[in-house]
């Protein structure tokens, strides 16, 4: 059976079934009207959204913003976040020009454990972008990312927890944090791995053998994460 031929039988099946899509199915049409330009994926995907669904707001919304309808996108990003989407929240986030309005979305989505929301959060609250700096609040922020496997977040949180910055000062914790980044391929954390192992110290014996191998590793990773991270 082709992917298309499914993706019909699938739309005939949810149109004439009576039950409310599964966020799963409605992110399966949108892939297919994203993707491939089906035509009948997308008009399914937009009954959905005029029958309120939230997850179908937004991805209709992401469509529309895939094609710089940012207007259009905006109105469905914000019925979908009134109705509790973390996602849509964080995409008004993006969307939003004042970064303290955008500040208030992220928090939305963070406090949902949105991973991307939480370490955009954090990175307002620790630089005072917009927003009063609160280095203690940007911490926690920062663990809300690490804790649902961002790297981003485990390699700033590394960093906080060795300088002391809105967290006590706690080494082992720092080094814990900087080798799940590295092992999550973060190129800045296996970098500065690399450089701990290079000279040694109290947590981790001198290692020049692993240190190069990682500082190979480290550039491979930024030519080809850059988009990844």
């Amino acid at each position: 059976m082709t992917i298309r031929l499914a993706s019909a039988l699938l739309f005939i099946l949810l149109a004439g079934c009576g039950r409310t899509p599964l966020p799963a199915e409605i992110e399966a049409v949108s892939m297919a009207a994203s993707q491939r330009g089906d035509e009948a994926a997308e008009q399914r995907l937009q009954a959905w959204a005029a029958d309120g669904l939230p997850v179908a707001e937004r991805e209709l919304a992401l469509l529309y913003r895939k094609r710089h309808r940012d207007d259009q996108a905006r109105t469905l990003f914000l019925r979908a976040a009134r109705q509790g989407d973390a996602e849509a929240a964080r995409q008004l986030g993006e969307l939003e020009r004042d970064p303290g309005k955008a500040a208030q979305w992220y928090r939305q989505a963070a406090q949902q454990g949105h991973p991307k929301a939480a370490l955009r959060l954090a990175l307002l609250l620790k630089n005072g972008d917009g927003i009063p700096t609160d280095k203690t609040a940007a911490a926690h922020w920062l663990g809300v990312a690490a804790q649902a496997g961002d790297a981003h977040a485990m390699f700033l949180l590394s960093n906080a927890y060795a300088d002391g910055d809105g967290v006590p000062p706690d080494p082992r914790r720092a080094r814990d944090l900087l080798e799940r980044a590295a092992d999550r391929e973060y190129p800045a954390a296996i970098q500065e791995l690399a450089l701990v192992k290079q000279t040694g110290d109290d947590l981790t014996p001198k290692d020049a053998a692993e240190a190069d191998q990682l500082l190979k590793e480290g550039a491979e990773h930024r030519r080809s994460n850059a988009r990844r991270f």
